[in-house]
């Protein structure tokens, strides 16, 4: 897709900040920050969440972008008395709101996990008939973002729709500003309908695991299933409502816990080195999931790479559009706000290729000084580029107008 085409397409989407609802307002650019699932599942306590907040801080999380820690299913001790969601008294005995207040000392926001039907994915107590009761609790702890999940609901669309609106108009009216994630999976296109229920993000597919792809005939999405699907959505994003791919699983390497599930037995640095390129040119909310106390060099470099947050906290909020797909390559270019581009090249095979990309088959005419995003480094204007790419590499280029 040529780039004036493409620009085309995003003016003509029907975008523009004078039509951002009230409840897009709360996130502007993709959220970022750490969820508890992908590692520690129902295993979670208030000891845990301090300790990752400490992490976020003393990492450099916290200074990279990452500000909202989420809590995941397993948090619930049913309702008291009063039909109030309560928290396990064992796993967080001083309750949510002393840890909201910890989490928030040190200037990050917490988030909550909840169900649109009777019982969550876990089998703990959900939110159904008791959204505006467990809205206005949830402010009252102080929490920031809910993740929505749909586990134990009817599969029609139409259910789904009203139960993400009556949880959205509930969030609206508890008097905090919580940012709404709507969590169905993608198999009733929420990305057609859940900005106007009042969702700020929406999964797009099923939960990732910790690999590359699914294997043939094998279940549980991997890195490249979820790209398949999420890639080919880019008009449905905009500031406030963003496409969500599920989280990242860099810094995992197979460790126990649901991502494991389904062959997601890990992935090599330049895989997880993949995920983030990829996640920041589709703005993509990047929510990381890895033990953040125990990260290694390659992990650290990986999510701290400051030159690729900044693309995908780009306030243009445009998501990359894929304008290459082949056996072996992909390529998606995302404009930016102060008129530089981003460029994705994708390996997909896995043989070492070599690769040259003139930036006319783009539609970019004149040259570019074009930065690497994970060499740090800038080559001289020219009017393409050519390099090697390993098997499963994704070069992630900055195209800078002279």
């Amino acid at each position: 897709m040529r780039l004036s085409v493409f620009l085309l397409l995003f003016l003509l989407s029907g975008y523009s900040f004078s039509q951002i609802n009230d409840r897009a307002l709360f996130s502007l650019s993709p959220p970022m920050g750490w969820m508890t699932w992908n590692l520690y599942g129902e295993n979670i306590n208030e000891a845990l969440i301090k300790r990752m907040a400490d992490a976020m801080d003393s990492t450099g999380m916290k200074e990279a972008g990452y500000n909202y820690l989420i809590i995941d299913d397993g948090w619930q001790g049913g309702r008291d008395n009063k039909n109030n969601i309560i928290a396990d008294p064992v796993k967080f005995p001083s309750g949510i709101k002393a840890l909201a207040d910890y989490v928030h000392a040190k200037g990050l926001r917490l988030g909550i996990y909840s169900d649109a039907a009777l019982l969550t994915c876990a089998g703990y107590t959900a939110s159904l008939n008791f959204e505006e009761q467990d809205a206005k609790v949830f402010a009252a702890w102080g929490i920031d973002y809910l993740k929505y999940d749909y586990c134990n609901a009817p599969e029609d669309s139409a259910t789904a729709k009203s139960r993400y609106q009556r949880m959205a108009n509930a969030l609206s009216a508890s008097g905090r500003d919580i940012v709404f994630g709507i969590c169905e999976w993608g198999g009733r296109h929420p990305w057609k309908w859940a900005a106007a229920v009042g969702g700020n993000l929406w999964r797009t597919t099923g939960d990732i695991r910790d690999k590359w792809k699914a294997l043939p005939g094998q279940s549980g999405e991997g890195i490249m299933d979820i790209v398949k699907v999420n890639g080919s959505l880019d008009k449905y994003a905009a500031p406030g409502k963003w496409n969500d791919p599920d989280m990242l699983v860099i810094g995992l390497y197979g460790a126990k816990g649901p991502s494991a599930d389904l062959g997601g037995t890990g992935c090599t640095d330049t895989e997880y080195k993949s995920q983030m390129s990829l996640w920041c040119v589709m703005a993509a909310p990047l929510i990381a999931t890895n033990d953040l106390t125990r990260m290694n060099t390659p992990t650290r470099e990986i999510l701290l790479n400051k030159e690729a947050i900044a693309i995908n906290q780009d306030r243009l909020g445009v998501q990359a559009g894929r304008i290459e797909n082949t056996d072996t390559w992909e390529v998606f270019l995302k404009p930016l706000k102060n008129g530089d581009l981003a460029v994705a090249i994708l390996n997909k095979s896995g043989k070492e290729q070599q690769r040259e990309l003139e930036f006319r088959q783009l539609g970019i005419e004149g040259e570019y000084s074009v930065r690497d995003i994970w060499t740090h480094k800038t080559a001289a204007k020219k009017n393409k580029w050519k390099g090697t790419v390993l098997p499963h590499e994704t070069k992630l280029l900055r195209l800078i107008k002279r």
